[in-house]
């Protein structure tokens, strides 16, 4: 059977959620699972420069198979949007310059391959994800959750089961 490692990513300025995991047949194992944050002192260059460095050497020690990234949502708030934009824009940097096939998901198709309807609350994708992935709790800080949401989506979707029909 094919051992896969899927990297998941929900990407903000502040706080980024991060998770690896394997995925065997239709199984799934954490690897590691975390945040990546950065302080509002720090100037905008400072925080996107260490949000790249801290990924970058996320992926060079897991060097994973695929990197799964939300995608930006409409946001009420533009600066948030904006904000958050660039911090994906150095996550997606980083994956390309490490040449790990990077694949992206938007909130709803994360819902929808979790909970079954792509209108779920945070509380019950937050369940899922500690039922599907067999944890004691609900990760912390919510966004290491949601990466996780990711990296399931990514290995449940079709795109990446074609990989298993060698």
């Amino acid at each position: 059977m094919l051992l896969l490692i899927i990297m998941g990513v929900d990407p903000g300025i502040a706080i980024l959620g991060y998770g690896l995991l394997s995925m065997e047949g239709n199984r799934f194992c954490v690897i590691s699972k975390g945040a990546i944050t950065t302080e509002s002192t720090m100037s905008m260059p400072d925080r996107l420069s260490y949000i790249y460095n801290e990924l970058n050497l996320l992926l060079k020690k897991y060097n994973p198979d695929a990197y799964a990234i939300e995608e930006l949502f409409f946001n009420k708030n533009i600066k948030t949007a904006l904000t958050v934009g660039h911090a994906r824009g150095v996550a997606i940097l980083a994956a390309s310059n490490n040449k790990v096939p990077i694949y992206e998901y938007t909130p709803l198709q994360v819902k929808q391959a979790i909970v079954g309807y792509g209108r779920a609350d945070k509380k019950q994708m937050q369940q899922m994800v500690k039922m599907l992935l067999n944890l004691n709790e609900i990760p912390k800080p919510d966004d290491v959750a949601d990466a996780l949401a990711v990296a399931i989506c990514h290995g449940n979707s079709s795109k990446y089961s074609n990989l298993f029909k060698l």
